[in-house]
């Protein structure tokens, strides 16, 4: 499809400036040619947002719900399109993005159909009639590891809640969100109500921070965007949501089913080549079974070579672009160097895969826990076993970084494995391999973020509290 536009007040506008190229992850051949957009773009954008907010925070809840079904009738029917183009841009496996990278957006576009009617947006306090009313005009700054489905965490919310969005995608994964941006433009949505405009994230995601039309930022990407956004929305009083970068601990307990421990973390390790913020990167295990552990591990990423993200039988694909693939083969060399043994992978490039941006799933035993490669998110399929003494070791390693967004407890006594969990100071905690839950609130402590997604909780990110004294 040709990218070479921008979607600003309901209308598709021709580029004739300056682009950036989009790469294919698995050949870095170039795909397309995006707009690297200007200031002058953003401020229409954001005007026509302001203007069209009027009318569309008066809408009424059966007329937001009919939108929500026609965009979720148009990522059903464009899902293998949307598989596809997410597959080449990020590398996922194609069979893994046709259920996580299209699947995740048409279900959660569906679980707010399911929440809308029955969230109470008017409720009786005493003689107080509470509403919860539209924030405003919302920026929505989006990343390129999963690119529609953080789109989607934002804008169906926003829309939801009566706010009007202007969206600024990922310049490394676009193709998804001028997907989305077609079937938005194929509904009944007013015009000026979604609005796409890309470019670099210093000219045009800084210049949709700082307008002062614009009453929330919602972002998600790495930890050090995030502190500038924050500063920026901070500096004009805008409401903000962040949802940032983690370095997950998997704490496998003494009394746990180790092979099925670490199965299941390397499994989540892996994930979208470790390009997955919630990524399960810290495997911690008692002194005594480490190097079992790292046996296990071994044994379980052999089976994930690299290869053509778009063969079915692919279980790993190559890393989304040059500059984040050299920065994990960075830091696996830093692990080396810092004294943790490489228990498999390396920095070499995988065998037969010269071209496009592969990366070998590696295993680094005998981590220290205050190392870098402990310490510091990497964003590639490097896992690092961590061996402690006993459970109030593990549960201060699990808690010694900055971050906060995800973790794991693995124990043979679901009850131990709760009251573990419940001493992580992260924002979710899988338990012996629970499933991932699109309704319970998702986000960070920490560095990892501020306000949550998905569910009632991600619709209230969205909405102003006002009380009517009666």
């Amino acid at each position: 499809m040709n990218l070479s536009k921008l979607y600003i007040d309901g209308q598709w506008e021709a580029w004739a400036g300056k682009t950036l190229p989009v790469h294919e992850a698995a050949t870095g051949d170039v795909l397309a040619q995006v707009p690297a957009a200007s200031e002058k773009e953003m401020k229409r954008a954001v005007a026509a947002a302001n203007t069209a907010f009027e009318s569309w925070s008066e809408s009424s809840l059966e007329q937001r719900i009919k939108i929500l079904e026609q965009l979720h009738a148009g990522l059903k029917a464009r899902s293998s399109e949307i598989a596809e183009a997410i597959s080449r841009e990020v590398g996922m496996p194609i069979k893994l993005a046709t259920q996580i990278q299209a699947g995740l957006p048409a279900a959660i576009t569906e679980s707010y159909l399911k929440l809308l009617p029955q969230f109470p947006f008017t409720e009786q306090v005493g003689n107080s009639e509470i509403q919860y009313a539209p924030v405003g005009v919302v920026g929505c700054i989006t990343p390129w590891n999963y690119p529609l489905h953080q789109v989607i965490l934002k804008v169906v919310p926003a829309l939801a809640a009566g706010c009007t969005v202007v969206l600024k995608p990922s310049e490394i994964a676009p193709t998804s969100a001028y997907i989305l941006a077609e079937i938005l433009d194929d509904t009944d949505l007013p015009a000026g109500c979604f609005n796409l405009v890309s470019g670099l994230g210093q000219v045009v995601g800084d210049a949709l921070i700082r307008h002062p039309d614009v009453r929330m930022v919602s972002f998600t990407g790495s930890t050090r965007t995030g502190h500038l956004v924050a500063h920026a929305a901070a500096d004009d009083f805008k409401r903000f949501a962040l949802e940032m970068g983690g370095k997950s601990a998997s704490i496998v307990l003494p009394d746990a089913d180790l092979k099925a421990a670490v199965k299941g973390t390397v499994n989540n390790c892996l994930l979208n080549s470790g390009q997955t913020c919630t990524a399960l990167t810290r495997l911690l295990v008692p002194e005594d079974r480490h190097d079992e552990a790292c046996e296990l591990a071994a044994e379980a990423v052999a089976k994930m070579t690299p290869g053509n993200p778009l063969e079915e039988t692919t279980r790993l694909g190559p890393l989304a672009s040059a500059e984040q693939r050299d920065k994990v083969l960075d830091f696996i060399r830093l692990g080396s160097a810092e004294g943790a043994t490489l228990v498999a992978g390396g920095p070499e490039a995988p065998e037969g895969l010269t071209e496009g941006y592969f990366v070998r799933a590696t295993v680094f035993g005998n981590v220290k826990p205050d190392s870098r490669i402990a310490q510091e998110e990497i964003f590639g399929p490097v896992l690092c076993v961590i061996p402690y003494k006993d459970e109030a070791d593990a549960i201060r390693i699990a808690n010694g970084t900055a971050y906060g967004l995800s973790g794991a407890v693995w124990s043979g006594d679901g009850e131990k494995a709760r009251a573990v969990a419940g001493k992580m100071r992260t924002g979710q905690v899988f338990v012996n391999g629970g499933a991932f839950n699109p309704l319970a609130p998702f986000g960070g402590f920490g560095h990892s973020g501020v306000g949550r997604e998905f569910g009632k909780w991600g619709l209230e990110e969205f909405l102003e509290v006002r009380s009517l004294q009666l």
